[in-house]
């Protein structure tokens, strides 16, 4: 029996080895117009991807981990971005919404396949007034509001601490643009394709 198991899992692994990846036309980057600051980047990147025709570009994967220490995803929609931080919405009730309130700590990760373009987001979450949790429940559907109640839908933003923009190369000479933030601003590294650099950013007022 184990045998058999570990054939299959041999074929199986040489099955996935033997998946095409990235497939897709990734798009000119000139790494001497990255913005100072990952939220202009990002609005850039979202609408290269929109653009692009990347079906449902909003669409992200939000980790977050329970009170074991164990990571647990899903897919979800950005709801807004800005110097505030990256914006996601839930029911109070659900687990997603308890592990936020237990460890407010979480991830978000951005994959444009036919752009070959990942973003990867960290950091700590905050909860949205009342007022701007309550119109983004307005602004739903009447259907995805129903059941809904007063306080019942939340909306929560993670106040970015580093943001990863990764731009894959067939060559795996894959370039990544990295931002920390610090007490004085953001800290901005480059790498790949010829390019490795760190800098100094200052935040804009």
């Amino acid at each position: 029996m184990s045998t058999e198991r570990d054939l299959l899992s041999s074929e199986l692994s040489r099955w996935l080895r033997a998946q095409p990846s990235l497939t897709g036309a990734t798009p000119q980057l000139a790494l001497a117009d990255v913005p100072d600051d990952p939220v202009s980047l990002f609005l850039d990147w979202i609408g290269a991807a929109a653009g692009a025709g990347v079906a449902e570009a909003h669409a992200a994967t939000l980790a977050t981990v329970d009170d074991d220490g164990v990571p647990d995803a899903r897919t979800l929609i950005l709801k807004d971005v800005d110097e505030r931080g990256w914006a996601f919405a839930g029911p109070r009730s659900s687990r997603k919404a308890a592990q936020i309130a237990a460890h407010p700590a979480a991830a978000l990760n951005f994959w444009w396949q036919p752009l070959v373009r990942a973003v990867r987001v960290r950091g700590q979450v905050q909860e949205a007034s009342a007022e701007e949790s309550a119109a983004d429940l307005a602004a739903r559907s009447a259907a995805a509001r129903e059941g809904a109640g007063p306080g019942e839908w939340v909306l929560w933003r993670i106040i970015a601490t580093r943001v990863e923009f990764w731009q894959g190369s067939p060559e795996r000479d894959h370039t990544r643009i990295v931002y920390e933030r610090t007490e004085t601003g953001w800290t901005r590294a480059v790498t790949g394709r010829g390019a490795d650099r760190r800098e100094n950013v200052r935040e804009r007022a």
